[in-house]
């Protein structure tokens, strides 16, 4: 049985080798660990859909591959009935019920929608002179209504082609031609834009090279993506955060006796909620296919975690549902996974709101790029003692500067001015209620 690569998620089609578990000629159990794959942001492990023998890798570590590439083969049975399948074909495949197809292995996210007018990159026919792996039915409705089965990729098992494939494929179909402007337009602009030149800098010192890794790319072209496409406008501020260390002192030690470490992250969550309640254009988005304004009636936090391999953005979802106790002891935990590139690639997606805190690491006021396809995100720098007028007196305060970024093609200056003075309000008068156990 050859198995080759399927797709692991929404905009999940590529990947690069890290660790290879097995060796030819070793035998595996069905859904054992057979490699490791690090795609986008995340690492994923590649299990084998049977048990049997692995006959042949084709992959080693460092590779890039994409959905569909053939990874490793096993052979299922005694080594003589792996030669016969090899010598005479493989075997016709049993006829499945209706319902089968309807039961993908993993669930298939809905494709996002393509950047060029051409069809869907397909992945390359099968070189062994077999047609894809579908089941009877399938191939049936593809002859019927003239579809080419090779110009999909399967989900299933080894490459399967199961129902949902030919639905997402035919929906991405729909979508190209309902857009033809918009990807001509894109297409055009793909075809004006400069090569890269690679530059020699040999030339002028020592130098060395290393690869850029997989979450390196990801971090860049959608840095790239997000820039160039939202036009972006930060509005700065303070805020006076002096009180609410006090509440933190008051209420640290309770909090360690429910294993939870109180710090400032959690406070800013819950001001961050109330006031997106209060301004909901801000936990909005733009579906950029039919022009509309999507409103979110969820509060899925995104919070930017600094990694030895760069900046990855994991989710807390329904952060409106939690108490302060749920969120100290749940941003610790996923904070940590998300150092040890434990965090899955749907933990990383359906934000609607984005947290960037470097308060830990220094620096002041900073533009944090927005998280598309969210249109704001909050920037928290390192906070500092000041000298601060208030109650007729100068005191001294901990202030802490903010930088909220926000997506000008839907937010104006006038809404981002207030969202952030209801913000920086609702810190510091922050309900004590809150933290209280």
């Amino acid at each position: 049985m050859d198995v080759r690569l399927p797709r692991l998620g929404e905009g999940a089609d590529s990947g690069t080798v890290a660790t290879i578990f097995v060796k030819e000629g070793e035998a595996v159990r069905k859904d054992q660990a057979v490699l490791e794959l690090e795609s986008e942001k995340a690492v994923a492990s590649i299990p084998s859909p049977v048990a049997g023998t692995i006959s042949k890798i084709f992959v080693k570590d460092g590779d890039e591959i994409k959905v569909g590439t053939l990874i490793f083969a096993v052979a299922e049975g005694s080594a003589a009935e792996s030669r016969d399948v090899q010598a005479n074909g493989p075997a016709e495949e049993p006829t499945e019920p209706e319902a089968e197809e309807e039961k993908p292995a993993a669930e298939v996210e809905e494709p996002a929608p393509p950047r060029a007018p051409a069809e869907p990159e397909a992945p390359a026919k099968p070189t062994n002179g077999f047609p894809p792996a579908a089941s009877p039915s399938l191939r049936k409705m593809a002859r019927e209504i003239g579809l080419d089965l090779s110009r999909i990729r399967g989900t299933g098992n080894g490459g399967r082609i199961l129902l949902s494939d030919v639905r997402a494929y035919i929906q991405r179909l729909q979508t190209l031609s309902a857009q033809p402007q918009q990807a001509a337009a894109t297409a055009t602009a793909a075809s004006q834009k400069t090569a890269p030149v690679s530059i020699d800098f040999a030339k002028w010192g020592k130098i060395e090279k290393k690869k850029m890794t997989q979450l390196r790319k990801a971090i860049s072209n959608k840095m790239v993506e997000s820039w160039t496409t939202i036009p972006h406008i930060t509005q700065f501020d303070n805020a006076d955060v002096t009180d609410i260390l006090a509440l933190r002192k008051k209420y640290q030690k309770a909090y360690e006796k429910k294993k939870a470490n109180l710090t400032l992250t959690p406070f800013i969550i819950q001001a961050v909620i109330e006031t997106l309640k209060k301004h909901p254009m801000f936990n909005a988005s733009i579906d950029e296919a039919t022009e509309e304004i999507v409103y979110k009636n969820y509060y899925h936090i995104g919070i930017a975690v600094d990694t030895e391999q760069g900046l990855i953005v994991p989710v807390i979802r329904d952060v409106d549902k939690k108490s302060m106790l749920d969120l100290s002891i749940e941003l610790h935990e996923l904070a940590e996974r998300t150092r040890q590139r434990k965090v899955a690639l749907e933990e990383m997606q359906g934000g609607t709101f984005t947290i960037s805190n470097q308060g830990g690491i220094g620096g002041a006021h900073f533009t944090p790029i927005i998280n598309k396809p969210e249109v704001a995100i909050l920037g928290i720098g390192r906070g500092s003692l000041q000298a601060v007028v208030k109650d007729k007196k100068i005191q001294q305060r901990m202030i802490v500067p903010l930088g909220l970024s926000y997506d000008h093609r839907l937010i104006d200056g006038a809404n981002a001015a207030r969202f952030m003075t209801d913000f920086v309000q609702t810190l510091q008068s922050f309900n004590e209620k809150i933290v209280k156990l």
